[in-house]
């Protein structure tokens, strides 16, 4: 629902401030600043969603070896959004949207070092995922092979 709510402020945002894009760089960019930023507020509001969480049920496994099913798209945004929010939030600034560690800190006024520590817990977090992932893959090639 929060999501929802920072997609209509931004869009209602762009419409009211539609007037100040000066043709300046491309349009999609300048949406996706406002969008991006107003995403970001939101979650500086909510004190509950913390930049931390505990790691004590992940499993550390090495980087896993994949059957032969390839990991589909959805599948790997469906991860990311199991994500606690600031791991989550970090590794899309990083990792989707192209922001150095620098301009994250600064956007939600952490720490660099907070901001590398969040995208390798989110890094650690998702190994973990991909491993239940392809135990779940081989499981259900294994059922469906034995029928």
């Amino acid at each position: 629902m929060q999501a929802e709510d920072a997609l209509v402020t931004a869009f209602t945002r762009i419409l009211k401030k539609i007037n100040q894009y000066k043709g300046v760089g491309s349009l999609e960019a300048w949406i996706k600043t406002i969008v991006i930023r107003e995403a970001l507020a939101i979650i500086r509001k909510n004190q509950h969603l913390r930049f931390e969480t505990d790691l004590e049920n992940i499993d550390n496994k090495a980087l896993l070896q994949t059957n032969s099913d390839p990991l589909e798209a959805q599948d790997l945004l469906n991860m990311i959004s199991e994500l606690p929010t600031g791991y989550r939030t970090v590794f899309n600034l990083y990792a989707i949207d192209g922001y150095s560690h620098k301009e994250i800190a600064e956007q939600l006024g952490i720490s660099e070092n907070t901001s590398k520590s969040q995208l390798s817990r989110a890094r650690t977090y998702l190994q973990e995922l991909l491993v239940r992932h392809e135990h779940i893959q081989t499981y259900s090639h294994n059922d469906i092979n034995a029928r």
